[in-house]
């Protein structure tokens, strides 16, 4: 009987250490998120990111270049729990690191896919979208590294356009070709990024969320806010997935565009 009440002392003791442990990942990786937004007149940004579990492999950041222009990131670390926290970290001060020598954004996705490449294997890999946006040229500039399509709604004729890869994830490969796109905006138009946490999140049926859903959300909110839209669309993935809820990590990055305003 003393084995027994000994053995689950133990057990709960190293239950309570390892929740420790991923308590203070959790507060070392909440460290790489953005505190502050940048106030870049003509544009509305909000993001937020929420972890299926303690710790998540998503990463975000609104990074200012100068006083029009800001540099926008997301990213997903394959796989989940404390080795995909810790990948995103290495990514996060490596892409904030970049941000501030500021260099080409080929550049920068280029020294990227060397550096953790050189940290994993084949398996352990990043996606990313990394993306300029020029608020006095209403010009926006973007590599898509294997992440899921951003999300661009035409205010002029309220499509919704994707916009998609263009090379392979960061660290799969020790070399990568990439091409910068590039896209014109005009005030109203919306950029939604996120992670497929939120298009894979499943109902009870086993039905995923998908692009299409989130396309006709985007459409039908692109009067709100920033912030509003961003929270209309989480708030409706927890709603659809309710019975089930989130098997991955969720992360939004909402930008909207009121040149008009300026």
């Amino acid at each position: 009987m003393k084995q027994r009440e000994q053995l689950d002392k133990t057990v709960r003791q190293q239950r309570d250490q390892l929740l420790q442990d991923v308590e203070l990942a959790a507060q070392v990786q909440r460290m790489f998120l953005p505190i502050h937004r940048p106030a870049i007149p003509g544009l509305e940004i909000a993001g937020m990111m929420q972890p299926a579990r303690g710790v998540s492999g998503d990463y975000y950041d609104y990074i200012p270049i100068d006083e029009h222009t800001v540099q926008i990131v997301i990213a997903d670390v394959a796989g989940k729990g404390v080795p995909a926290a810790l990948l995103m970290a290495a990514t996060a001060a490596a892409v904030q690191l970049e941000a501030r020598e500021k260099r080409d954004m080929l550049e920068v996705v280029n020294r990227l896919n060397s550096g953790l490449h050189s940290l994993s294997d084949s398996n352990r890999y990043v996606t990313l979208l990394l993306a300029d946006i020029d608020a006095r040229g209403h010009s926006l500039r973007y590599i898509n590294c294997g992440h899921n399509p951003a999300l661009l709604f035409q205010a002029k004729t309220h499509d919704v356009v994707p916009l998609n890869s263009s090379c392979f994830p960061i660290g799969m490969f020790d070399s990568d070709a990439c091409a910068i796109n590039s896209a014109n905006l005009t005030a109203g138009d919306i950029l939604v990024l996120y992670t497929n946490g939120v298009t894979e999140a499943e109902n009870s049926l086993g039905e995923e969320f998908g692009m299409e859903r989130l396309s006709t959300l985007i459409r039908h909110g692109h009067t709100l806010s920033a912030d509003g839209l961003m929270n209309h669309i989480l708030e409706s993935v927890t709603d659809f997935s309710r019975d089930v809820g989130f098997a991955d990590d969720a992360t939004i990055l909402v930008v909207r565009f009121t040149f008009d305003s300026m």
